[in-house]
This record gives structure tokens, sequence and C-alpha cells, in this order.
């Protein structure tokens, strides 16, 4: 349970301050940076306890690269889901965050940078923060925080910078993306993570 509830708490930060940060405006340019701030601190506080996935793509890959179980991954989802949707009806109601107008995407660019960022995300997690070349390092909160940094900047108006299923399924019960559109991250989003898991698989394959 632990486990879960660090899941939770961390994913439920991540979901507000992209609440707050983005979709609100309160963090103007520099949204990217608070997401990926507090994505960092929260990975570095929950870390030791959970792995600091709060993302069910990134589960997908410690699960590929067999890192977790499988009915695990599932309960991980479900904090991480859980979470990401308290937070975003908390920005909502509490806060009246809601989008001026969903995004009008160009769904195979938006669904391609979904892709290609939530690969690099889960690809940098599992080898900065799973792999026993890297183990015990003290810098893989900043890693990962800067990849959705460098993703949010590079395709965050393209896709929205989700690179994650929690924060998809937040920013839909947002008003950013429309359910299909959501649904649609949550499949690419999942094999991305699927993907590097099997890829760490490959060039790890003693571990």
């Amino acid at each position: 349970m632990r486990k879960y509830l660090t899941e939770f708490i961390g994913t439920f930060f991540l979901v507000f301050t992209v609440a707050m940060a983005a979709v609100a405006g309160h963090a103007g340019d520099f949204a990217g940076l608070a997401i990926g701030g507090v994505l960092m601190v929260m990975i570095f506080a929950g870390g030791h306890i959970s792995g600091g996935h709060y993302n069910p793509a990134v589960s997908m890959a410690v699960y590929r690269r067999g890192g977790l179980a499988g009915r695990e991954m599932i309960n991980y989802w479900v904090a991480q889901l859980l979470g990401g949707a308290v937070a975003a009806a908390l920005a909502s109601q509490l806060f009246g965050v809601a989008a001026a107008a969903p995004m009008q995407l160009q769904r195979a660019q938006a669904l391609t940078a979904e892709f290609l960022f939530t690969f690099a995300l889960a690809y940098v997690v599992v080898l900065v923060a799973t792999a026993k070349a890297t183990q015990g390092n003290s810098f893989y909160g900043l890693a990962i925080g800067f990849t959705v940094v460098a993703g949010a900047y590079a395709v965050g108006k393209v896709s929205g910078g989700a690179f994650n299923p929690a924060v998809a399924g937040g920013i839909g019960i947002l008003g950013v993306l429309g359910w299909a559109d959501v649904v649609g991250y949550w499949v690419v989003q999942l094999v991305a993570g699927a993907g590097a898991g099997h890829l760490f698989r490959y060039l790890h394959p003693r571990e």
C-alpha cells in the first residue's frame, strides 16, 4: 500500500501542476519547467518507496524490462490514474481551471509526438533508475524531469505534451483533449513504454 499511496501522491501533484501551470496558464512560458520540476522533486521524494513512476507508460516499461510484476503494474495504474483524475477534478471544481477550447490537433503529428517523447521518457527512466550500471546514482530525478521539460518545449504545442496516460486523462477531464484523443494517447503512450522496456532488455540482456 505504501507504494500505491506514493504513486497516487506523485501523480496527483504532477497532474495538478499541469492543470495550474499549463492549462490555467499561471506559469506562462515556464510551464514546461514547472511540470518537469515537480516531476523531479516527486521522484526524489518517492523514488525509494515506489520507484517514482507516476506514469502508467513508465510502469509498463519497468514491467516489460522485468522490474515489476503484472498484477503490481495494474495496481500502479489504478493509483496513478486515480491520482491524476482527483487532481484534475480538484483543479476544475475548486480553482475553476478549464480549457478555453479543446486543442485542435493534427492527429498524426500529435500521436507521433506523444509516442516519441513517451518513449524517450520511459527509456530514460529504465536506463537511469533501474539499470545496474547506474544503481544508486544521485541524478536520476533530474534526468527524468528534464526529459519532460525538453518534450514540453519541443512538442507541447503539437500534442499538449502529455507523455503520460494519467496526464492525458487529467487534461481530458479539463477539456483540453476530447476523449477519443485521450484514448488514442493512451494507446501510443503504452506502446511506447512497452517498446522502451523491450529495448532495455536488448541493451542489458543479463539484467
